[in-house]
């Protein structure tokens, strides 16, 4: 019997395919490795079933996106998890983190942890007014972001020890990751094995990932880096030139924002970092091809 289904867990080569309500087991066809593909945890199959034997998985419909750590599929949102202290929050990281996802068309939710070990919440509350004015929606409360995450298919990501496997242990304790100083040692055992699951929470889906000691945003040009800050992006379509990379153009609108302080200084900053780091992988890849010709 053929069926149309999601994958939902993957475990050394087997495939758990969610369909109506059902779980089946399934292999992938081995015509997948031929083509260079292998299924994920989050795609949209079709799939075979027989009684009393496995079934396979046949196609993969086409995804809306995908990441490597985990190997995940067809993601609507995902929750940055970043830490007041230990480590100390860092708007340089957050914006390479929506950089990263906004290129990858997921819905970013910002959730701030370890408020408690504060004493003035003035820096963060200023935080939270600014990136809301850009469009992002920020988090101090669990209970509040386990609403955002009904209907949706989620997942969280964050440097360690910011308190990802704590929250989560909050909101979906059946998870039941490990923390503290196991999670340290298992950590990267955990992530490396072939396990990847998804977990019914709020009506939604969710999945963990790794915690990031750096994070390779993937957008290796200017006009996708701009598109990646939505801000600069929406005032872009005012500069005099079309692909304005807002450094030394002439009759910039974005230099004409932020002069007038409508595009936070800290933002357009990150901005000509990351363009610099694109600029500079670039050069030196001319370099590498030149000196193989």
């Amino acid at each position: 019997m053929i069926k149309n289904g999601r994958i939902v867990k993957s475990l050394a080569g087997f495939y758990d395919v969610e369909s109506e309500g059902t779980v089946y087991q399934t292999r992938a066809r081995g015509n997948f490795r031929k083509k260079g593909m292998k299924p994920l945890v989050g795609d949209f199959v079709q799939f075979s079933t027989e009684e009393n034997s496995e079934g396979y998985v046949l196609d993969i419909k086409e995804r809306k996106n995908q990441l490597v750590r985990p190997a995940i599929a067809n993601i609507d949102q995902a929750v940055i998890v970043m830490s007041t202290v230990s480590p100390n929050f860092s708007l340089n990281l957050l914006d390479r983190f929506l950089v990263f996802l906004e290129n990858k068309k997921m819905t970013p939710l910002i959730y701030i942890s370890k408020l408690d070990l504060i004493d003035n919440l003035d820096e963060m509350n200023q935080f939270k007014l600014n990136y809301e004015k850009i469009g992002y929606s920020i988090y101090f409360n669990s209970d509040e972001l386990l609403n955002a995450l009904n209907h949706k298919v989620t997942v969280f990501m964050g440097q360690t020890g910011v308190g990802k496997t704590t929250l989560l242990n909050k909101i979906a304790p059946e998870m039941n990751l490990e923390t503290g100083e196991t999670s340290e040692k298992l950590g990267r055992g955990r992530h490396t094995t072939r396990h990847v699951e998804f977990f019914n929470v709020a009506q939604g889906l969710i999945a963990d990932t790794p915690g990031f000691s750096s994070l390779d945003y993937e957008v290796d040009n200017a006009p996708d880096l701009n598109n990646a800050f939505p801000e600069i992006a929406l005032i872009s379509h005012d500069c005099k030139f079309r692909e304005c990379t807002h450094t030394h153009e002439p009759e910039c609108a974005v230099k004409r924002a932020l002069e007038k302080k409508e595009i936070l200084q800290s933002r357009y900053d990150n901005y000509l970092q990351l363009l610099s780091e694109i600029n500079n992988t670039r050069e030196t890849y001319a370099k590498r091809r030149k000196k193989q010709v």
